[in-house]
């Protein structure tokens, strides 16, 4: 949970009275600060438009399926961003709003979140869910798709996981998983449905839905939160209250396949790879050994919780534009003030005869 940020009280010097006034004592009354916003204002929610530039619905030809996107940039990589279970692609808004003066950003709604919508939303497969990016990315770009960077949080990470391992994306450039890995996330699904049925049910406004994400430490940043978990919920007239809009609780059968074999197929991968965790105690056996050899980057990010890209998405903007400036992705990469550049080879010179 945040801590405010409480004002430094004024140093007596600079606020001492005028000697021709009285002196008042110091219990008389209270001292000056600033006015505090009302648990409404200061949760209300901010509306997508100030981050991301544009939305759009993509139909999946031959089915019902319809796909929600948000959009950001205007030229550079595309970093197609893929949020985890129960939340949404306004979960990357912060920092899109960042990404994008270098680069593209397409942020999905995955079936049965947000808004889209899906013969099934309840098929919460890794296959299903990866032929749904297939699908929308196909329909995006045809057979000419730009240098496509996927990064996925939690289970988003898992299917950014198994869409590079199908090497089927020929264009896809980068891989970056953000805070999830095979040995952890399989220990954690016995308490899953403890975890999903402990967590508040019904809120009677989105205000106190926010507040509760915030006050709760499921996410640490009010604004992000103030964007990303309005379209999270629905009203439900039945009970006069919003609830959750995805029922996670429901897709338990698919949870095993999200992560079983996700370190192997991690590794497996040979774009370059980026690994954004929160502890390093989240790192498993296969993974260790990995990353000792090089076969990925790693990056703990401190002072977070779960959702990084959320909670400090500065940093975790900087994180994603310094991967693909080093990795020279795009047709020139990303310049980054700073960064040095690797310098072409110079040829030499012929030897003279």
């Amino acid at each position: 949970m945040d801590s405010s940020n409480l004002g430094s009280v004024p140093e007596d010097e600079q606020h001492r009275q005028d000697s021709s006034k009285p002196a008042v004592s110091a219990f008389a009354s209270r001292p000056d600060r600033p006015p505090t916003k009302s648990s409404s204002e200061k949760y209300s929610p901010l509306d997508w438009s100030g981050y991301f530039d544009r939305e759009e619905d993509v139909c999946i030809p031959d089915s019902n399926d319809v796909f929600h996107l948000y959009m950001a940039g205007t030229e550079g990589p595309v970093v197609f961003c893929l949020h985890g279970g129960g939340y949404s692609g306004l979960s990357f808004a912060l920092s899109a709003c960042k990404i994008k003066e270098k680069a593209r950003v397409v942020a999905m709604d995955l079936r049965g979140h947000g808004k889209s919508t899906s013969e099934n939303d309840l098929d919460l497969s890794i296959e299903t869910m990866c032929n749904d990016v297939f699908a929308v990315l196909k329909a995006l770009y045809g057979d000419s798709p730009p240098a496509i960077v996927l990064v996925g949080h939690s289970m988003g990470g898992s299917v950014a996981v198994h869409i590079a391992a199908k090497k089927t994306l020929r264009s896809l450039a980068g891989l970056v998983v953000v805070d999830v890995v095979e040995g952890t996330a399989m220990a954690s699904l016995v308490h899953m449905q403890k975890i999903l049925s402990g967590r508040l049910q019904h809120f009677s406004s989105i205000e106190k839905a926010i507040e509760w994400s915030v006050r709760g430490g499921s996410l640490r940043n009010i604004d992000s939160a103030r964007v990303s978990i309005p379209i999270t919920l629905k009203y439900d007239d039945s009970k006069k209250c919003y609830v959750y809009r995805a029922r996670l609780e429901e897709t338990e059968q698919y949870w095993r396949g999200w992560y079983e074999g996700l370190s192997e197929k991690f590794l497996s991968s040979s774009v370059p790879k980026l690994l954004l965790l929160a502890g390093t105690d989240r790192l498993d056996r296969a993974l260790t050994i990995g990353q000792m050899q090089g076969k990925f980057q790693m990056v703990v990010v401190r002072h977070t919780g779960h959702a990084i890209q959320e909670d400090v998405p500065d940093e975790f903007a900087a994180l994603i534009l310094n991967f693909i400036a080093r990795n020279r992705i795009g047709p020139h990469g990303v310049e980054i003030p700073g960064l040095a550049r690797p310098r072409p080879a110079q040829s030499q010179a012929e030897p003279k005869s």
